[in-house]
C-alpha cells in the first residue's frame, strides 16, 4: 500500500507484509485477529494495526508507523500513554485512522528489526503444561545456534512487555510466551520466516484423530436455541474426543480464548440441559455435546468462530494426563476488564457474524 514520502516504508515492506499474510493463513499460526507482526527502519516502526488481520496484509491497510524510541522509553519510564501507544503513531502514515496493537510496546523493545508474534497452537499445547519448561527446552535446545527463552504469562500490554524487556539482556531469538504463544524475531523478513519454519517443526505436537460430527443430532438438539453446530468438522473435536473434552473444560488458557469465548466452555448431554443453559443470565458461546459436536453462539463473530477451531487445534495436542495451568482468577479479570480488548472485541463485532460466512 503507497505511502506518503514523510514516512517511506522500509524496502523489503512488501515481503513483510507476504510474511504476515502466510502467518495469517494458517490456522495452526494465527487465528481471526490473534498475532502481530512489525518491521523497524530509521526510529520508525511498522506493526499490525488491533482489530486487524494478519491474512488480509496484502490485500487491505493493516500497520500503523508509531515512533520507536520514545515509546520504548515510555514503557521503562512506566508511562501510561505505552499502554495504547496511540500518542505515539506518525499520523501522516495512518490515513485509515487505525489503532497500534495492543502488543505494540513488547515490539518496541525487542532489539530485532522484525518480529512476528503469533498464538502457534503446538506451542499453547506444551506451554500450558506444568512440565512446559522441560518439554520445549528438550525440543529448542536441539536446534543449533538457537537462542531463546521462555516468558511467564502476564495480560497482553505492557506487563507483558515489561516481562520481555526483563530477557532482553539474554537477546533471544525466540520467546514463549507462557498460556500465549510465540514471538520469532530477526534481523530481516528471510531470516524470520526460516526460523518460523525450524522452531514451530521442534515444537510440533501431532494432534489426536477425531470423528466427524453428527450433524444431524445436532441440528435437532439445537433447534429453536440461541446455539448452532460449528461450521467447520475441525472444530468439533473438544466435544468427540475424551482428552480434548477434558481439556476443554477443564479452565480458560489463553487470553484469545478468554476475549471471544468467555471464561466457561459448557456441556449439554440433552435438550433439558440445553434448556438450563440457555436459561442462564449469560448463556455461554460454547457448548460440548459429548458424542456429537459443538455448538456456538448464534451470533459469534468472525473471531470468535476462529478460536472455537483455535480451541479444538490445541485440545487435539493436550494427552489426557497431561497436568494443566489454566489461568486464575486474576488473570481472568485483567483481560475482561482491559479496555483495549473491549476495542478489539468492538472491531470484531462489527464485522460480519460467522453464520453469515
Amino acid at each position: 500500500m503507497p505511502l506518503p514520502d514523510a514516512v517511506p516504508p522500509p524496502e523489503d515492506f512488501a515481503a513483510f507484509l507476504g510474511l504476515s499474510a502466510r502467518l495469517g493463513r494458517d490456522i495452526r499460526r494465527t487465528q481471526g485477529a490473534g498475532g502481530n507482526t512489525s518491521i523497524k527502519q530509521d526510529g520508525v516502526m511498522w506493526v499490525k494495526a488491533s482489530g486487524t488481520w494478519l491474512a488480509e496484509a496484502e490485500a487491505r491497510p493493516i500497520t500503523v508507523p508509531v515512533r520507536l524510541d520514545p515509546l520504548a522509553r515510555a514503557l521503562r519510564e512506566n508511562d501510561p500513554r505505552a499502554e495504547t501507544a496511540v500518542d505515539f503513531v506518525l499520523a501522516e502514515g495512518n490515513a485509515a485512522g487505525l489503532r497500534p496493537s495492543i502488543e505494540t510496546s513488547f515490539h518496541a523493545v525487542l532489539p530485532q528489526r522484525v518480529v512476528a508474534h503469533f498464538h502457534c497452537v503446538d506451542t499453547i499445547a506444551l506451554a500450558v503444561r506444568t512440565d512446559r519448561e522441560a518439554l520445549i527446552a528438550e525440543r529448542l535446545d536441539a536446534l543449533p545456534g538457537l537462542a531463546w527463552t521462555s516468558v511467564p504469562y502476564r495480560r497482553p500490554g505492557t506487563p507483558l512487555a515489561r516481562a520481555i524487556d526483563e530477557r532482553m539482556g539474554e537477546r533471544p531469538d525466540v520467546l514463549v510466551l507462557f498460556n500465549h504463544g510465540l514471538v520469532v524475531c530477526g534481523e530481516s523478513v528471510e531470516e524470520v520466516a526460516a526460523r518460523i519454519e525450524a522452531v514451530t517443526a521442534a515444537l510440533a505436537v501431532p494432534p489426536a484423530p477425531a470423528p466427524a460430527p453428527d450433524r444431524a443430532a445436532l441440528e435437532a438438539l439445537a433447534a429453536g436455541s440461541p446455539w448452532q453446530p460449528a461450521e467447520e468438522d475441525a472444530a468439533h473435536a473438544p466435544a468427540l474426543v475424551p482428552a480434548a473434552l477434558r481439556f476443554a473444560t477443564a479452565g480458560a488458557f489463553y487470553p484469545d480464548h478468554v476475549i471471544f469465548l468467555g471464561e466457561r466452555v459448557r456441556v449439554a448431554e440433552d435438550r433439558a440441559g440445553l434448556d438450563r443453559l440457555a436459561a442462564e443470565a449469560e448463556p455461554s458461546r460454547l457448548v460440548l455435546v459429548p458424542g456429537r459436536g459443538v455448538l456456538q453462539s448464534r451470533t459469534l463473530t468472525l473471531g470468535g468462530a476462529a478460536m472455537v477451531r483455535c480451541l479444538a487445534e490445541v485440545a487435539r495436542r493436550v494427552p489426557a494426563e497431561a497436568p494443566l495451568v489454566p489461568l486464575g482468577p486474576a488473570d481472568l479479570h485483567a483481560l475482561l476488564n482491559w479496555e483495549a480488548e473491549q476495542y478489539r472485541q468492538t472491531l470484531d463485532r462489527a464485522a460480519p457474524q460467522a453464520a453469515a460466512r
